[in-house]
């Protein structure tokens, strides 16, 4: 009857059912990832460290870069935390104490608080964080996933523990969105430097501070576990807040490798994920925990969480609790086993916080068990209307505001100072990615026919991600004249198979004035389209944010590439004029403005935007910089022709500014 009411989800993010995540249909793609992800385990592996001194060193670094990439640098404030406890349970063994926190003003967190009814000391606490349990009452009312796992505060309230158990972001009571980039295409994460996974960090980090504030607590004695969803909440915490003395994250963690080339992304959210700006493996979080205790947990057919990735990762931890000669102290835990929680996994954790933080190595004689109906556990009534929960995203990352007369004054007082800080924000923060070294590669030409364009030129290019430029050639070549370079989306690539379509028109029309006119597709698009449907596409393109880059990243090296191979088919002198709309035509221009030959391009966009929709998806981007101040530092390097709206413009347009670089 219990769950009669409730759809009871113990899964990561999506089903784990049998499934085909490789990449297999697109074999140049995968090469292509394999190498990247091999040149991060390289550059990453902790085997690097010789000695404690050298790890010590980077500690704190790697720290600082994993609140960067969680989006708490710099954090939120830390307000006075705002606590209600709306009601009590009583077993006859403990008392729960629901209540909520909130970690932000609007920032909710429901919780249960267990502790034994009599506490004449101080005891060991235990923060435990939920995994994705799906509990749902009449008319899709959420109870939260801190009653799909209500067992295990139990048992810690049982056996002379504190425990609290807090509700994630997605699961709770209020329902706020992991599955961003997963299901509902907010990409703009990805520029906004936001990824739920931060919530849930900040979380946790508030979570600690109000253990701290009861008088129950021992707050040198505080562990923190959770599995699945609460396994990776668990890494965040225990790698940033050195008030975890003692952790066991189950089943929530694995390599790269294991996410980008065994496809295991495709199982998860978003919240188990870190925006990775600075290219980690993920040995680099389970390390930040040594040298306290720290068991990792996992069994051993868990399709999300895989047996050989979890056991990698051990392999490199071990290395910094040897260099801290604290062996001991880390353990690996395997039991058999799917991704689900099971008795084995609850007992080796309950034996490692007894072990730590009780000094008790005493048999485990009580099971974990459900005492409550989920809406027993109920923490709210009504939902409060204040709550930014479900619009977090949209706040929780500090981002510039709208462009001002003030910032307009700024850049005029030293508009080169500006172009150049801004310009180094945007390669390190944004484009670290891109390889300056990389060189074109692998030049093929050759002759094909078109219907509406007649006899064409391809030349191909690229040994690893293979494209192609194609350039129709006038009967009589004006030499004084820019060859076009069109960026094409896939509408455009489709209708240069059609007559009577506007781009075939306009290039017809430039052909007969004597000017030569190509078209380029970059990764992903027309003819440089993957294997695969909507959803597929979805999971490839979540691949790039795993590797520290995105595609539209990558995409500006495709068009950079695609200009040098069309520039060995035409005179040295001859100038290339990029043309693209939309995204597109920002992807051209940022190509043009970092790229090798600048002062040989034009760009002359066709639509160029400032709408969120139509700004290029680059790591970080938008948490640094806003569109007026995109177009400006690329203004600085680049010309650029064609109807740009005046919001874009104020920049460029100011006295200073064309003093400073002239009328191109």
């Amino acid at each position: 009857m219990r769950q009669s009411l409730f759809l009871l989800m113990l899964l990561s993010c999506g089903s784990v059912a049998a499934r085909d995540w490789s990449l297999r249909d697109n074999p140049a793609l995968e090469r292509w990832f394999e190498k990247r992800v091999s040149h991060i385990e390289k550059e990453q592996s902790l085997f690097r460290y010789e000695s404690l001194d050298d790890w010590k060193a980077d500690r704190d670094r790697l720290r600082g870069e994993l609140f960067d990439m969680l989006g708490l640098n710099p954090l939120p404030e830390r307000t006075e935390l705002e606590v209600k406890v709306t009601g009590t349970l009583k077993h006859k063994d403990f008392v729960v104490e629901k209540l909520w926190i909130q970690t932000l003003p609007g920032l909710y967190v429901t919780a249960s608080f267990y502790r034994p009814h009599q506490v004449d000391e101080s005891l060991p606490a235990i923060l435990y964080v939920c995994g994705h349990a799906r509990m749902k009452g009449p008319n899709g009312t959420s109870f939260g996933n801190k009653t799909g796992y209500q067992h295990h505060g139990a048992w810690f309230a049982r056996n002379g523990y504190v425990c609290l158990t807090i509700d994630t972001l997605q699961l709770g009571e209020i329902e706020g969105i992991h599955h961003g980039t997963y299901r509902h295409n907010r990409w703009w994460w990805n520029s906004r430097g936001y990824t739920p996974a931060g919530v849930e960090a900040w979380n946790c980090i508030r979570a600690l501070d109000y253990l701290e504030s009861r008088s129950e607590v021992d707050s040198k004695r505080i562990g923190v576990t959770g599995r699945s969803g609460g396994g990776a909440y668990s890494w965040w915490i225990a790698a940033l807040d050195d008030r975890i003395s003692c952790a066991v994250p189950v089943a929530g963690i694995a390599t790269l490798r294991n996410h980008v080339i065994d496809g295991c992304v495709e199982g998860h959210c978003d919240c188990m994920f870190f925006v990775n700006t600075h290219q980690w493996d993920y040995a680099q979080v389970a390390a930040l925990m040594a040298p306290r205790p720290l068991l990792i947990s996992n069994s051993d057919k868990d399709a999300i969480f895989p047996l050989d990735g979890v056991v990698a990762i051990h392999k490199q931890v071990r290395h910094i609790y040897e260099l801290y000669d604290k062996r001991d102290a880390l353990g690996l835990q395997i039991t058999e086993g799917p991704h689900r929680d099971t008795q084995e996994l609850r007992i080796h954790a309950f034996r490692w916080m007894n072990r730590w933080l009780k000094q008790d190595d005493t048999l485990i004689d009580k099971t974990a068990t459900k005492f409550f109906e989920p809406a027993e556990l109920r923490v709210f009534d009504a939902l409060p209307n204040d709550q930014l929960n479900t619009t977090i995203d949209e706040q929780f990352v500090a981002a510039p505001g709208p462009f001002s007369q003030s910032d307009q004054d700024a850049i005029n007082a030293s508009p080169q100072t500006w172009a150049a800080v801004t310009e180094s924000t945007l390669i390190s923060r944004s484009l670290a990615s891109l390889d300056a070294k990389e060189e074109l590669k692998s030049v093929v030409t050759t002759t094909e026919s078109s219907e509406t364009l007649g006899p064409l030129t391809k030349v191909a290019f690229g040994s690893e991600v293979p494209l192609s430029v194609i350039m129709s050639h006038p009967k009589n070549r004006t030499s004084d004249r820019p060859v076009v370079l069109r960026i094409c989306n896939d509408d455009e690539w489709q209708s240069l198979s059609e007559s009577d379509s506007q781009l075939v028109q306009q290039t017809r029309e430039r052909l007969s004035e004597g000017r030569a006119v190509a078209f380029f597709c970059p990764r992903g698009i027309g003819s440089a389209a993957w294997k695969g449907d909507e959803k597929k596409q979805i999971q490839i393109r979540r691949r790039f944010q795993m590797i520290g880059t995105t595609l539209d990243t990558m995409r500006i090296r495709d068009i950079q590439m695609a200009q040098q191979a069309l520039q060995t088919q035409i005179p040295g002198n001859t100038q290339v004029m990029i043309e693209a709309a939309g995204v597109s035509g920002w992807l051209s221009l940022l190509a043009a403005a970092t790229g090798k030959d600048s002062r040989r391009t034009v760009v002359s966009p066709l639509n160029l935007s400032g709408h969120r929709d139509q700004v290029p998806i680059l790591l970080n981007l938008t948490r640094h910089l806003r569109p007026e101040e995109l177009f400006a530092v690329c203004a600085a390097r680049v010309a650029i022709t064609g109807d740009i709206p005046q919001s874009l413009r104020r920049i460029t347009d100011s006295r200073e500014w064309q003093e400073a670089f002239g009328r191109r």
